[in-house]
């Protein structure tokens, strides 16, 4: 059975898994969920993703939710196969890996995702986008910036000098941020803006960067 992927490039959840299959040159059928449509919250969809958020997996009888999860199945079923993201070797560096993906998840996602809301997604819904939002969230960005600006001062990626899960789960949000004011953020970090530069013009993450549009059909 060929990997059947549901959702959109335009959500950074599915882009995130698109890139991870691509970095494994993985084949995969994407089925598209129409967000403004609400398909994700019809009983179809609910029945793969009960929360009614793109996106799913299926792997035969196997379907899996929440979009780091499914990178790191997919990286660890297919650790044979494309670009290995997690380091499956050497014990000391998939510990790497795990500790900032966590970090990723964890301390920067929350501060990023709502600075790219409020510029991408509320114009979307009709909404201004609320400048101290922005202005807080950044302000927390950038204190969880200088902690890897100071870390990319002695590896090249976040894990190591090695390019993994730990970078890739960065590249949706980023991509989106990149294209605000407040990328100022990044392109202040001489090391952060390296690092940024050198994810982002992977194969594999441009292809679904070809796909990241924010608009509304």
């Amino acid at each position: 059975m060929v990997l059947k992927l549901y959702g959109t490039p335009m959500s950074t959840c599915t882009s995130r898994v698109l890139t991870c299959l691509h970095e494994k040159s993985l084949d995969f059928e994407l089925v598209p969920v129409d967000l403004f449509a609400g398909e994700q919250k019809q009983p179809p969809f609910l029945a793969k993703n009960p929360f009614g958020q793109i996106p799913a997996l299926e792997d035969d009888d196997l379907t899996l939710f929440e979009s780091r999860a499914i990178t790191s199945y997919v990286a660890e079923k297919f650790k044979g196969t494309g670009y290995d993201l997690i380091r499956h070797e050497n014990l000391k560096e998939a510990a790497s890996v795990k500790v900032w993906t966590e970090v990723e998840s964890h301390r920067y996602n929350p501060a990023i995702a709502p600075i790219v809301f409020q510029y991408r997604v509320a114009p979307l819904l009709g909404n201004l986008p609320d400048q101290k939002i922005i202005d807080d969230s950044v302000e927390k960005l950038g204190k969880v910036l200088d902690i890897y600006e100071a870390k990319l001062t002695s590896t090249k990626y976040l894990a190591g000098d090695f390019y993994s899960l730990a970078d890739l789960h960065h590249l949706p949000y980023t991509y989106y941020l990149m294209k605000t004011p407040a990328a100022s953020v990044v392109n202040e970090r001489p090391h952060v803006k390296a690092w940024w530069e050198d994810i982002s013009s992977r194969p594999a993450f441009k292809k679904v960067a070809e796909g990241m549009n924010f608009v509304k059909k």
